[in-house]
């Protein structure tokens, strides 16, 4: 008899427990290059770019990626993310191997990376919204945000401790082998078929028409236009408590990298929580509320408290509840546009959505280091790593601040109401 295949949550299950484990090796990668990078050069700033030009092409080529995922089956973007990143992982341990690495490597492969990230995000949630019900959204948001706290929880640890060992080339082999368990379970489990391929709205329109077709859906909807400028305008701060946190340790500690991979891992507890609550909980009902709330909790006890602390315990709480907020913002967020927004245009209209929020966090990242380094430094005249924690005072307030206006917008109060009518109908 033939083995019937997963569905439903069963199959997404499935997927996210081979995603969780590639996230795991990828953030090992990722804790790897830190040190490696901070080592070369000491400076924030050389940390900042290289999480920038890893972010850079994932928001520029969103729009376009979008299109392509509402015309492709979603099982073969998601390989073919996946497939490029990989790639660049070889490429690097291949440099490093030879003994051929350099910092301009680091920064151009995060490109190539990022270049193949711009499908993953939309092909994700796509997939997502028609392998579960609509009731576990918000569930299944929990659970990629427990995936990613659980990669920040022990990858820092593995890391750590393996990196005398076997060194990055090490590190960067096992990030491969998890990368293989990734794409056994693409292939295994059997997507929905996308009879919807010939059948998108915009599909006879040119290709530019189609690019910009999210963001004019955005914006004739007042609920989601309210809810994508306060994220724009929230992002921008988050991305400094975010670029911050490790050059701030380690300028703090003499470079302690147990110090860094300590509180990397505690924060992601919280993180680890916090998506498992959600999982669980599904969520506030009004879902605004775990967006405005998160997002007051995650700037003010998380960014704001980090820049107020001295010593590995505070940073360790103050990461702890930065992360454990963070799973209710975005599963929040994600579950009301992926209730508002037909499934056949999530491609392009999550794409667009992204690159209008991810622009200010792009520039936040980009110009943290110079902002703390420089502009903060002649401010306020102070050295070692003062300045770095008066910038994440000051983000982490006005972050708050923002989220908090968000309670007097009434567009923004009312995108539940707005997600119930379009689940309705």
């Amino acid at each position: 008899m033939k083995t019937p295949r997963l569905t439903g949550m069963r199959a997404f299950t499935t997927i996210w427990l081979g995603q969780m484990v590639s996230l795991l090796g990828s953030a090992m990668t990722w804790f790897a290059f830190t040190i490696w990078v901070w080592q070369k050069t000491g400076q924030a700033s050389s940390l900042a770019i290289v999480s920038t030009l890893a972010f850079l092409p994932s928001i520029l080529f969103m729009p376009i990626a979008g299109t392509f995922v509402d015309k492709w089956q979603h099982k073969t973007t998601l390989i073919l993310s996946d497939f490029g990143s990989a790639a660049a992982t070889l490429i690097v341990l291949l440099l490093y191997r030879t003994d051929n690495l350099a910092l301009w490597h680091i920064y151009s492969l995060s490109l190539f990376a990022g270049f193949f990230t711009a499908f993953q995000y939309p092909a994700y949630i796509a997939a997502t919204t028609v392998l579960v019900p609509r009731e576990d959204y918000a569930r299944t948001q929990g659970m990629i945000g427990l995936a990613q706290a659980s990669s920040s929880i022990f990858a820092p640890m593995i890391a750590a401790a393996l990196l005398p060992a076997i060194g990055m080339s090490g590190i960067m082999t096992i990030d491969l082998l998890t990368f293989l368990i990734a794409f056994s379970t693409l292939l295994w489990i059997k997507f929905p078929p996308r009879a919807d391929l010939e059948a998108a709205p915009t599909t006879q329109a040119g290709f530019t028409r189609e690019v910009s077709f999210g963001f004019r859906y955005i914006f004739s909807n007042p609920n989601l236009r309210a809810l994508t400028i306060l994220f724009i305008a929230a992002n921008f701060f988050i991305a400094i408590g975010a670029t911050l946190l490790a050059p701030t340790i380690l300028s703090h500690t003499a470079n302690d990298e147990s110090s860094l991979a300590t509180i990397l891992s505690i924060g992601a507890i919280g993180g680890l929580i916090g998506g498992g609550l959600l999982s669980v909980w599904g969520g506030p009902k009004q879902r605004v509320n775990g967006i405005l709330l998160g997002g007051v909790g995650a700037c003010l006890i998380g960014i704001s408290l980090f820049g107020l602390a001295g010593s590995v315990l505070v940073w360790a709480i103050a990461s702890f509840f930065f992360s454990f907020f963070e799973p209710f913002v975005e599963g929040s967020n994600t579950a009301i546009w992926q209730s508002t927004v037909d499934v056949n245009l999530q491609g392009r209209v999550f794409s667009a959505r992204q690159l209008l929020t991810q622009i200010p966090y792009l520039i936040g990242m980009a110009g943290s280091g110079w902002l703390a380094e420089l502009g903060m430094a002649k401010l306020t005249g102070t050295q070692n790593g003062i300045h770095l924690s008066m910038t994440l005072l000051l983000a982490g307030i006005a972050g708050a601040i923002i989220f908090i206006l968000g309670y007097f917008t009434p567009a923004i109060r009312r995108t539940d109401n707005n997600a119930v009518n379009q689940e309705a109908t």
